[in-house]
């Protein structure tokens, strides 16, 4: 028997819900594969939002509602726990840095910046200064403490998605750090490549038109419990696609992509002779 006294909304807003979410299923007599039957989205899936550890889809909360007959409770309080945002990251990126955590693959194009996910800190204090020029040290602070720790998912002895990156080669030739910093940011790269936790190409400076040139940023993200996403962000702003078709459309481009940019090998030689040319003082920022 589910005990209401087990619930305590003073430990944050998604645990919470997680509780009345577990309390409510209990209630029902039904199991986690009995409760996301009929859905897109597995057990486990359900199991991490019980647990406060991530958040609930609308298209989840309405199934959820549907099955225990809470009358749209959960479709509603959706929206509170979405709000309950981590510090020192936009709003519209939060259901993306909850994904990144349980993807299975992340494919991502980016051709203006190093992706936050491999940025060292002094390339993520360049870029948030150059975006918000007048922000206090102490919200500068705050913004790269949140995208180095989220380094963390190529770190230690977890498994981490399989991840594959292309770049510009502008990104190589054009930096925004010192030549010693910027020989930092590439060894960064190349370190993560040789311990095989990422997959980097990149995209030659003269290859002509190619897929996905007229956007910017691309995060494509596949899930063994969920649907995939795509992931666009611009300057101020982000989308979540999750539309399947839609999502596939991504994919399909990103695949023509990966395949007009260098070989793994061979971009990896080019961003290690990148490195060691600001080291040599051959390049300049």
């Amino acid at each position: 028997m589910a005990r209401r006294k087990d619930i305590d909304g003073s430990a944050g807003v998604p645990t919470f819900y997680g509780k009345e979410l577990r309390y409510q299923r209990e209630l029902a007599g039904l199991t986690l594969q009995q409760l996301v039957e009929g859905s897109f989205y597995g057990p486990s899936h359900l199991s991490e939002i019980e647990r406060g550890e991530r958040r609930m889809p609308a298209e989840l909360a309405e199934h959820v509602d549907r099955v225990l007959k809470t009358d749209g409770f959960f479709q509603r309080r959706c929206e509170d726990v979405r709000k309950a945002r981590r510090t020192g990251h936009a709003a519209y990126f939060e259901r993306v840095l909850e994904a990144e955590k349980y993807a299975a693959s992340i494919e991502e194009w980016s051709p203006t910046v190093i992706p936050g996910l491999l940025q060292i800190a002094p390339y993520t204090r360049a870029v948030v200064q150059a975006a918000q020029p007048l922000a206090s040290d102490a919200e500068v602070d705050e913004k790269v403490n949140a995208s180095t720790a989220r380094a963390c998912l190529f770190e230690g002895d977890r498994k981490s998605p399989e991840y594959w990156v292309i770049l510009h080669e502008s990104l190589l030739r054009h930096p925004i750090l010192r030549p010693e910093a910027a020989a930092e940011q590439l060894d960064h790269i190349s370190a993560l490549a040789r311990r095989r936790r990422i997959v980097p190409q990149v995209l030659p400076w003269n290859c002509g038109p190619h897929p996905l040139m007229v956007v910017g940023l691309v995060k494509i993200m596949t899930f063994a419990d969920a649907p995939p996403l795509a992931y666009l962000e611009s300057q101020y702003s982000g989308d979540t696609i999750d539309d399947p078709a839609l999502v596939q459309k991504y994919r399909r481009s990103y695949d023509w992509l990966r395949a007009a940019a260098l070989p793994p090998e061979a971009s990896l030689a080019m961003i290690e002779e990148a490195a060691e040319d600001y080291r040599n003082g051959k390049q300049t920022s």
